[in-house]
């Protein structure tokens, strides 16, 4: 088993779903993120309680060689939308995407349909955008 499928198990155990790991530099520091939603958000005690699960885990399996600190969270309202189950997600939210060949879309994802992306656009409508030309997208909110 990998260390994300047993990360995976530990967040669903708790009624949560795992939206991310990811591993990045901060201020000179390693941090290991393990990011996780919910219907109608995530609570710090959850994320407690999600972190002293994984703790003993990462003390067997670590993520990365060298010192890291752990940071259990929700993505949050802008966040970066990597897999198709991110868009699925996303169904109804603000959305901007890049493509391999340099175009920009913006909108908002109307469903995910055979691999496609479907974003309704201001400017241009429905929009049909294939998941694999999509080089990086993430959600916005509008204030």
């Amino acid at each position: 088993m990998s260390l994300e499928s047993d990360i995976k198990k530990m967040v669903e155990s708790i009624g949560l779903s795992l939206y991310d790991t990811a591993v990045f530099n901060e201020n000179e520091n390693t941090i290991f993120r393990v990011s996780v939603t919910a219907p109608g958000g995530v609570t710090l005690n959850q994320c407690a309680e999600l972190t002293h699960l994984i703790n003993p885990l990462l003390d067997v399996t670590s993520p990365v060689s060298g010192e890291y600190r752990l940071e259990v969270s929700s993505p949050g309202i802008e966040r970066k939308l990597k897999t198709l189950d991110h868009f699925i997600q996303s169904v109804g939210e603000k959305a901007l995407l890049s493509t391999i060949s340099k175009e920009k879309f913006e909108g908002e994802v109307i469903s995910v349909e055979n691999d496609e992306i479907i974003l309704m656009t201001k400017e241009n409508g429905e929009q049909r955008i294939p998941f694999r030309s999509i080089s990086k997208a993430r959600t916005y909110f509008e204030w």
